[in-house]
Order: structure tokens, then sequence, then C-alpha cells
């Protein structure tokens, strides 16, 4: 039976399926998670791009009209104000493909998140002793 899916191994491939323009976007957008969260691994997880510490921090992915940024429903939440220019759901946000991505704001919602992970990995650690 064959696959209906793409699969990706690692977010190389991932990017690479894409057109030269949304690709350099999407390099740029992991090159700013990455100086924020120099330790996070990088893995395909949903089949999107991911970085983790401890647990998932944010996923993306390119669409044909915006590039999805997942960075679950507290990341969403704590910058409500700030991204209610844009479509989103409960745990995502959607930019639009044509427009600069907002990288001030995706900075300080992967910071918030990689304290978040670290203070959740910390309590499990003091629930452990």
């Amino acid at each position: 039976m064959e696959k209906s899916k793409n699969t990706f191994d690692n977010i190389d491939e991932y990017i690479s399926q894409f057109q030269p323009d949304v690709q350099e976007k999407l390099q740029a957008l992991r090159k700013t998670i990455k100086e924020i969260v120099p330790n996070a691994v990088e893995k395909i997880s949903y089949q999107m791009p991911t970085f983790a510490v401890h647990k998932n921090l944010v996923h993306f992915a390119a669409f044909k009209n915006h590039i999805g940024f997942y960075p679950g429903a507290s990341g969403i939440a704590a910058f409500k104000e700030e991204l209610s220019i844009y479509k989103g759901a409960k745990g995502s946000v959607q930019f639009p493909i044509n427009d600069p991505l907002p990288f001030d704001l995706i900075k300080e919602i992967v910071k918030f998140r990689a304290i978040e992970d670290r203070k959740k990995a910390e309590e499990k650690l003091k629930k452990k002793k």
C-alpha cells in the first residue's frame, strides 16, 4: 500500500520540499528558535519540525497560505493579545505566508515555553524525591 503522506526523518528533509522563498522563511524560523533555546533537540513530531528540551516546546509547519506555529495552548494563551491579529486555535497560530514573520513575538513565545518546560521538569524532579 502506498503512503499518501510524505514522511520526514529530519527538519532539513521537511524544509527541502518547499519553494525557495518558503524554505528561507522556515530556515529563519528554525534559526530563531535555536538562538533562544540552543540546547533544544530538533526532531520531527506529528510530521512537523519540532524543538524539545524536556518535552516538546514548539512545532512549525508550512502550508499553502500560512506558516503554522504551534507553541501549545499555554503559549497561545500567554500571548493572546499579541496574537489576536492572526488566525489561530487553542494551541496554534497562522502567520500569512506572504507576510514577514513576527520574529520578536516568536522569540518571546519560545522563551516563555522554555521557562515553562524547565519549571515543569524541576517540579517533576522534586516530586520524585
